[in-house]
């Protein structure tokens, strides 16, 4: 494991956790095993702290706002004085006439506030060795190691709109396209003529690609893209070779990385696209593999694995390494992809939540947006608590977890007959009987909340107490799978890994390395409970496979990160959400399944869970209603998928939550679960434009240095046209009462026609406790495709609601239905 003198603090709500201190499996999100973990992850668990969702005792009554500071400064401190990392924005247009190239303006203005004493002439070399990357295309600026003096200098230089530090952010099948109704034989004739050849690049950020996996077979595909401008980076273990008609670009960025880790340990890690991990291959193949035949696990969920868009071509950007992956990094990927010609841009990584300006990726987004590129971001994966959310800005679609209809049941059976129902992947040689009893045991003691001994911890269970035996192992703190190896390690014989209170009845299956079965919060309680009370309590574990159908489905993850959206509650966030649970693709050969060191299994495909997971789904059914609607603005894409996305499960009962196993609200799954084949044909949509994103930001109180950071060349300023954040052109209503008593709240939307040219949509409207909804008009009556009607909506309060309510606002014209969610939010006077 490597470490560094840095430090970052990554706040998912009520706690923070200095991802230093971890390994990269450790520090990189729920993918890897569901790493729960975190320094204060126990006083949590010991001193529960319930949100509350009362508006009127607290503004936002949340344990996280005590972390504001902390979301801000999401940085990389070193000793003090030291040289760190700084991400410079620069207004492009105010370089002086006397440089002929940006670049030379950045050095000499790097050279302008230089701490170091050096003679003139080695000034100018000092400058350029200071700066890391120039950012040409989707961002204006560079990076640049400087001491704290010399960046509090820059930042009052000519031409600087901003000098943010170094930050580090974290990567947050078989199944999933028949579930989504996009698999061969669903596919009707329109969209499989529509899409036969398209020619639509989805980039990759993240840990690279293993090109050998057949999810990258160019077979069938025609010429690269004329329109590419991309390459193939050369190095150890990945040659031009690597590169074909489906993975037609891969780079390295590690400049960021270097700069404040430290050169990369060539001997363990390839400095080349090739992935040793395996997560960047993983979401690279879910949006737009190839189909391979009879893939799975150790044979779970066998059958076709194909991507969301399996004739889309690939372009990977290694951002990713052991330490991390870092900000300064990220940016330069962001702006090379751009270049490059990407359509799409999949981004499993996060942070905490910045103000727009001071969120590097947000305004290297931005930027994206504005050159036709569609970002889809992961929504992070520090659920079940509200606030957690990253990726928040309105040009990014956030995507949040699903589960599928499909599980892989496995049953612990205890000796007093009772069978608890889990999942498992374990496939191995170690088997129990399930005709035999085995001791049990569990390490917890007389107290209700978890320890180091009942979560297994390394180094925490003694063999005399565990051999021979069945462990009941708490879920928190360490990777699912390396408390089985803890408890393989001290002579146990199997393992039921049991949900806490943070994770409630949601299942995730791991491939174990001993037999284990993983159960819910309360078949974990009833299991406990027998051990405590059993003389000599037993237990067997059985597997059943795969098993499809399951009901009800989807369910919201309770791991995938909750809204409301923290920097601007008028934009609702997640976006949508997509299956993150439980994931087949393609797999790093370098990697073991459970990413152990320990584990020497090596296989092509591995089940994955996480929002990293949900992510490229929607980057893969981005590219699919690109290439059927090559016109489409990224926010016209956006509106198609949020206003066909369903809220009811295949019981046609409400969405539900895995944490609580009530119903979701828009605060978990946004606008609903994504309906690719809807999307494709969506009646009307919500445009935006970069003009109208720069009014949004006109109404979060920016300086006008701060709106440079977005409008880079232009002279733009506030028109003013917004009267609140919620006039934004959203596919979702978030209306904010801030007044007690309450005026009466007008949004306006507008929508243009992209179905019939001459059609007549009627509006459906919630009727909410709290509120009065008039929307005017009622009816919208086209003449003609690609028209835009406007209408507006009034809201005037009836009774204020201790709570947020929720709605839908929804148009149809007989064959689409066009659906908005609305949320009422009442503010308390401050």
């Amino acid at each position: 494991m490597r470490t560094t003198s840095t430090s970052h603090y990554y706040c998912c709500s009520s706690l923070f956790t200095p991802l230093s201190a971890h390994s990269k499996h450790e520090s990189w999100s729920v993918h890897k095993q569901q790493a729960e973990f975190s320094t204060l992850a126990l006083l949590k668990l010991a001193q529960p702290r319930p949100f509350s969702m009362d508006l009127r005792s607290a503004r936002w009554a949340a344990p996280s706002l005590c972390l504001v500071l902390v979301l801000l400064q999401a940085s990389i401190p070193a000793l003090a004085g030291a040289p760190k990392t700084y991400i410079v924005h620069m207004a492009a247009s105010e370089m002086p006439s006397s440089f002929d190239y940006h670049h030379e303006w950045y050095a000499s203005t790097v050279k302008s506030v230089s701490s170091a004493q050096l003679e003139p002439e080695e000034e100018e070399d000092d400058a350029y060795t200071k700066i890391v990357y120039n950012y040409e295309t989707a961002f204006h600026g560079f990076a640049a190691r400087l001491d704290d003096d010399e960046a509090e200098r820059l930042a009052e230089a000519a031409g600087v709109l901003a000098v943010l530090p170094e930050t580090v952010l974290q990567l947050h099948t078989t199944r999933s396209p028949d579930f989504l109704g996009i698999g061969p034989e669903n596919s009707n004739s329109i969209w499989a003529a529509g899409l036969a050849d398209h020619d639509v690049v989805v980039g990759v950020l993240d840990t690279g690609i293993w090109p050998e996996s057949a999810s990258f077979s160019d077979k069938g595909l025609g010429p690269v893209p004329a329109k590419w401008k991309g390459l193939c980076q050369t190095g150890r273990g990945f040659t031009t070779a690597d590169c074909n008609r489906k993975i037609i670009g891969a780079r390295i960025f590690y400049n960021g990385y270097e700069a404040s880790a430290g050169p990369i340990n060539e001997t363990t890690e390839l400095k080349s696209p090739r992935d040793q991990d395996g997560h960047g291959t993983h979401t690279a193949a879910t949006a737009a593999g190839s189909p391979v035949p009879d893939a799975g696990l150790f044979g779970y969920a066998r059958g076709v694995a194909r991507g969301m868009a399996p004739r889309a071509r690939v372009a990977a950007y290694k951002v990713c390494w052991a330490g991390g992956c870092f900000s300064s990094d990220i940016l330069a990927a962001v702006d090379r992809a751009v270049a490059d010609g990407v359509d799409v841009l999949s981004i499993s990584l996060g942070g905490g939540a910045s103000p727009y300006y001071r969120d590097s990726l947000a305004v290297a987004s931005f930027g994206a947006m504005q050159m036709g590129v569609f970002i889809a971001c992961s929504a992070g994966n520090s659920g079940p608590d509200p606030l957690s959310l990253t990726n928040l800005s309105p040009w990014m679609t956030t995507v949040g977890a699903s589960t599928m209809d499909r599980d892989f049941p496995a049953t612990a059976t205890l000796g007093n007959g009772a069978n608890l129902t889990g999942v498992s992947l374990y496939k191995g040689r170690q088997n129990l009987s399930p005709r035999q009893q085995y001791p049990v045991v569990y390490m917890g003691g007389n107290s209700s909340l978890p320890n180091p001994r009942s979560m297994c911890l390394e180094g925490t269970l003694d063999r005399s107490t565990v051999a021979g035996k069945i462990v009941i192992c708490d879920r928190g703190i360490s990777p699912r799978v390396q408390k089985g190896q803890v408890v393989k390690e001290a002579g146990g014989i199997g393992m039921i890994l049991a949900n806490t209170a943070a994770n409630g009845e949601e299942l995730v299956a791991d491939s174990h390395l001993l037999p284990a079965v993983a159960v819910g919060e309360t078949e974990g309680i009833a299991v406990k409970k027998y051990t405590k009370t059993a003389t000599k309590p037993t237990a067997t574990l059985s597997f059943a496979g795969t098993k499809l159908g399951i009901r009800p489905s989807p369910v919201v993850a309770a791991f995938s990160s909750r809204g409301p959206n923290y920097l601007t509650l008028e934009i609702l966030k997640p976006d949508l959400i997509a299956p993150g649970v439980n994931i087949l693709a393609a797999w790093s050969g370098d990697a073991s399944p459970s990413s152990l060191a320990s584990d020497r299994r090596r296989v092509g495909f591995n089940i994955l869970s996480g929002t990293s997971m949900s992510c490229p789904h929607v980057a893969g059914v981005a590219a699919l209603l690109k290439a059927s609607h090559p016109d489409w603005s990224p926010a016209q894409i956006k509106s198609a998928l949020m206003t066909t996305a369903y809220v009811h499960d295949n019981t046609y009962g409400l969405l539900k939550d895995a944490a609580t196993g009530e119903a979701s609200t828009p605060f978990q799954h946004g606008a609903g679960h994504i309906h690719p084949m809807r999307a494709l044909s969506p009646g009307l949509v919500y445009d935006i434009g970069q003009n109208d994103y720069l009014e949004f930001l006109c109404t979060q109180n920016l300086t006008p240095t701060q709106l440079k950071s977005f409008t880079k060349n232009s002279n733009m300023t506030c028109k003013n046209t917004f009267s609140s954040p919620g006039d934004l052109n959203y596919p979702a209503i978030s209306a904010v009462f801030t007044d007690q008593p309450s005026t009466p709240l007008t949004v306006h939307r507008t929508v243009t026609n992209v179905g019939p040219g001459s059609s007549t949509y009627q509006v459906k409207v919630t009727q909410f406790k709290g509120a009065d909804v008039v929307v005017e008009p009622n009816t919208l009556r086209f003449s003609s495709a690609n028209q835009k009607l406007a209408y507006k909506v009034t809201l005037k309060t009836k009774a204020a609601q201790k709570t947020p309510e929720f709605g839908a606002l929804s148009w149809s014209d007989g064959v689409h239905i066009v659906r908005s969610p609305l949320v009422l939010t009442w503010l308390p006077p401050m």
